[in-house]
């Protein structure tokens, strides 16, 4: 099914702009892998908090995307259109929890955040087929960081030199 929506609409309305990515989903082809990495440099601006500050971020930024991301697809009239990448924000920001600094932990984080956002094992894909509105939009992104995060966090364990 073609998402077709008016895109100079997502530039106007504050709300559809974030959910947009910041504009980054409005690029038509791949909006999800571009949506990722637009939220790269919100993260560098994250890296150094505590601990405690960043998953305070995380846990305000799901909630927050529960809400922006149930308004814009209710306005455009789509549910989870492939524009709406603020899900793609928050698995990231989730994949990269504790994580090492440095560009290779990022490259490492998007690509195995990609994989399991592409890929959606039965539970993710269950999640995204059957919880709809705004938690339907995020739910299976969340998962999907949260899967990897696991993984990265068993390459830190398994690897500790490459820290």
């Amino acid at each position: 099914m073609k998402q077709e929506i008016n895109y100079s609409e997502v530039w106007r309305n504050p709300i559809h702009f974030v959910a947009f990515g910041f504009g980054s989903g409005t690029i038509r082809f791949f909006p999800g892998s571009w949506g990722t990495l637009a939220a790269i440099p919100f993260y560098l601006l994250m890296v150094n908090l505590s601990i405690y500050l960043y998953l305070a971020i995380v846990v305000v930024a799901i909630f927050f995307g529960f809400w922006i991301c149930h308004v814009t697809a209710h306005d455009i009239g789509v549910h989870d259109h492939s524009g709406i990448v603020w899900d793609e924000f928050v698995g990231f920001f989730i994949t990269m929890i504790a994580a090492p600094k440095g560009w290779v932990w990022i490259l490492l984080g998007f690509l195995l955040f990609r994989l399991f956002d592409i890929w959606k094992p039965w539970v993710i894909r269950w999640f995204d087929r059957h919880v709809q509105g705004g938690i339907g939009i995020m739910i299976d992104d969340i998962l999907a960081g949260i899967c990897s995060l696991i993984v990265m966090q068993i390459i830190i364990l398994v690897f500790p030199s490459l820290t």
